[in-house]
């Protein structure tokens, strides 16, 4: 048995695929903590911007913050290893990216 048209016509069809989108984004920006774009496409979304480069560094912190805490937690014996010296070099890089997040500035 054929299934009864939702829609007249393609053009309403369209209409409602792009505002199941739309709500899409919305949600999906809604989740993150971001707030929605602006309405016009030439405004800067400069408040978005500053709020997606705190959740990078706050991320980023918490990061270092576990790597530390497994850095200590390890033998001396360990610290000073191979293992332990290169896992040094990669969480300086990676306080070395979380600093330099934290200080990107916007208009």
């Amino acid at each position: 048995m054929p299934q009864a048209k939702v829609h007249t016509s393609h053009a309403e069809r369209q209409a409602a695929y792009r505002r199941r989108c739309a709500h899409a984004r919305e949600r999906q920006l809604k989740e993150k903590g971001l707030p929605s774009l602006p309405a016009l496409s030439t405004i800067p979304g400069t408040t978005r911007w500053r709020q997606a480069v705190q959740s990078a560094t706050d991320l980023l912190g918490a990061v270092v913050t576990e790597m530390e805490e497994y850095f200590d937690d390890r033998s001396e014996r360990w610290q000073d290893g191979d293992r332990g010296e290169r896992f040094k070099e990669c969480l300086e890089a990676i306080t070395d990216a979380r600093d330099a997040v934290a200080d990107l500035t916007f208009p």
